[in-house]
């Protein structure tokens, strides 16, 4: 397998230790981005997002603008590759839990100021008081 180690989508699987490349890396990305609070990282304190200050708090129709708030401008600030253009609520339960669907561009060069998008993408997030799970699904 041939990977181009200038490609901005390139980085290593934090499970395996190999290779990742394009939307996956993207994906890896922003889970780390959302489990990670602020000031939490030495020299790059302000990585990260609000999400784990609103783990543990039971998700209600109120809360669910913050947790808006959290993911839109983790992304915005510190994955340029995806651009968010829809929240669809999946599921808001009593115990605290929200699932959503994030529709959105794939622009894999977006950090190098190629903004060009890929193709439609759409992630689906559950959160609840113990964390935040992201997947892939397929484009709606």
């Amino acid at each position: 397998m041939t990977v181009n180690l200038c490609d901005p989508s390139v980085g290593l699987n934090a499970s395996t230790g190999g290779i990742l490349t394009g939307w996956e890396h993207v994906i890896q990305s922003l889970r780390d981005i959302f489990d990670t609070r602020f000031g939490s990282r030495i020299m790059r304190e302000w990585y990260g997002s609000f999400v784990p200050n609103l783990l543990g708090r039971l998700i209600t129709t109120q809360e669910v603008v913050p947790y808006f708030a959290a993911i839109t401008s983790a992304i915005e600030q510190w994955e340029p590759r995806f651009r968010v253009t829809q929240i669809q609520v999946v599921k808001v339960t009593r115990d605290g839990q929200l699932h959503v669907f994030l529709d959105g561009e794939y622009r894999p060069r977006a950090v190098y100021g190629d903004f060009t998008p890929a193709g439609a993408r759409r992630i689906d997030a559950y959160a609840n008081p113990d964390g935040i799970l992201i997947e892939e699904r397929l484009a709606a």
